[in-house]
């Protein structure tokens, strides 16, 4: 009998669709067929590749609403921010076919000796990535657009709970134009992910994830020889200045915290506000945070729907009690709701300290941790105090300020000045430290996964 995957509506509890997983075999065939694929991709030229990822875009623009709704079904976010990812998977594929020609295009360069150096950015084969259930669409197209635009073959194991989703891009990248099989979902279980990563014809490995599937994804790819980028999530702080503009910092905290039911690595978690300022800022973040409608992911009117899982909602109320037991105390929110759904209201804790989860670890959802600090140097230092380094935010009318504290000071992959942190496909996106490594956007993820080759042209 073969393995299962289901998925399950996250507003009733109730199961949506039973999936089977793939054989062994047919686990390869798929990893054949992929390469076969990219066989041929690979000597298309650039410009040719760029048109075709811009259908791709046009695709998922055609096919809007039946992706966005797909996500708020299986995963619970809002349908606005649903129709928001699938635009943003439709720009990253803009971007991409834009600068790709010029990305990649080769350099020539004069070798020291005489003759002529070219360098050349060949793709190396199957990509093989693992993606999270927090946006479903942008997790895999970030990653496989980029990497079909290096001329490579991807492969996606997506989460079990995300599995139509999952499916229906795979639709949408052949009705974009894309060749047979050279981007494929695979419907796997995690002991054939271990095989898969150590199989031949699979050349680099991509994961967004927690740290503890990073460490295990990285290590087997390790021992095979194989080039990783791991996306881990973060803890971000958010710092809040005396000299900022209140009202901008605290909507734009509230947003930065409650975006996609909290459910986002690079979300604002810690709210580290210096101490001139900070009873203003808790009681009016506290003030808006209670405001929040919690409900029904398809109406317009909420702010707030489930969280995506049974176990990530019970972990996350666990977090929030161990953390008021070891002294942090509950602003509001922090109560199980009764009825069915996953749902988690909006939660705000103070006396946030070391030693609790809501200082140390990430809150994958609605809970925000108010920090005190005594300046700005007070603050800095608290933010930088975690294993994480994925983003962080700075507000202040300072802007100058804001830039050289960023670039100096802050230890992590991105920062956001007076606004909370959203992907751009212009800009690049990966964090440091327990965040992981390499980075995806701006041009950044094309060469990820490449072979850099130098050409040596000798003169006589």
């Amino acid at each position: 009998m073969s393995d299962t995957m289901k998925t399950i509506d996250p507003t009733t509890g109730q199961p949506l669709e039973t999936y089977d997983c793939l054989s062994d075999d047919q686990m390869v065939d798929a990893v054949e067929k992929c390469h076969a694929a990219f066989d041929a991709w690979r000597l298309r030229p650039v410009s040719e590749r760029a048109e075709v990822l811009r259908g791709v875009g046009q695709a998922l623009r055609a096919r809007s609403d039946d992706l966005a709704k797909l996500m708020t079904q299986e995963m619970g976010k809002t349908l606005e921010q649903s129709y928001q990812e699938v635009e943003l998977c439709a720009a990253i594929c803009d971007y991409t076919a834009d600068i790709g020609p010029d990305e990649l295009a080769p350099i020539k360069r004069e070798l020291p000796e005489g003759g002529d150096g070219h360098i050349v950015y060949s793709p190396v084969g199957v990509i093989y990535g693992i993606q999270p259930w927090n946006y479903p669409a942008y997790q895999a197209v970030r990653y496989s657009i980029a990497n079909l635009m290096a001329g490579n073959g991807v492969l996606l194991k997506h989460a079990e709970n995300v599995t139509g989703c999952g499916l229906l891009l795979d639709e949408i990248y052949r009705e974009g134009g894309l060749p047979e099989n050279l981007f494929k979902t695979i419907l796997i279980t995690h002991h054939q992910s271990d095989d898969l990563i150590e199989h031949e014809l699979v050349r680099g490995v991509t994961l967004t994830g927690s740290p503890s599937a990073g460490k295990h994804v990285g290590a087997q790819a390790a021992a095979a020889l194989k080039k990783t980028v791991l996306e881990l999530g973060s803890n971000d702080a958010y710092v809040v200045l005396e000299d900022c503009d209140m009202d901008l910092t605290v909507e734009a905290c509230v947003m930065g915290r409650i975006y996609n039911n909290g459910e986002t690595c690079v979300a604002a978690k810690r709210f580290v506000v210096v101490d001139s300022v900070y009873d203003e800022f808790r009681d009016k973040f506290v003030e808006q945070m209670k405001a929040l409608t919690l409900g029904d992911p398809t109406d317009e009117a909420t702010d707030l729907g489930p969280m995506a899982r049974k176990d990530l909602r019970d972990d996350l109320h666990a977090q929030v009690q161990q953390s008021v037991k070891k002294g942090a105390k509950i602003l509001c929110g922090g109560e199980m709701p009764e009825g069915e759904g996953y749902y988690y209201p909006a939660t705000v804790l103070d006396k946030v300290a070391p030693g609790q989860p809501a200082y140390d670890d990430e809150l994958f959802g609605p809970v925000a941790s108010v920090i005190r600090a005594k300046d700005t140097e007070d603050a800095m230092r608290i933010a930088n105090d975690s294993r994480f380094g994925l983003g962080g935010g700075i507000f202040t009318t300072d802007t100058d300020k804001a830039v050289a504290l960023a670039r100096n000071h802050f230890d992590t992959g991105m920062v956001f000045v007076n606004g909370f942190g959203i992907a751009k496909p212009n800009m690049p996106f990966g964090g440091v430290k327990d965040s992981g490594y390499g980075r995806e956007h701006g041009g950044f993820g094309l060469k990820e996964f490449v072979n850099v080759k130098a050409i040596h042209v000798i003169s006589g």
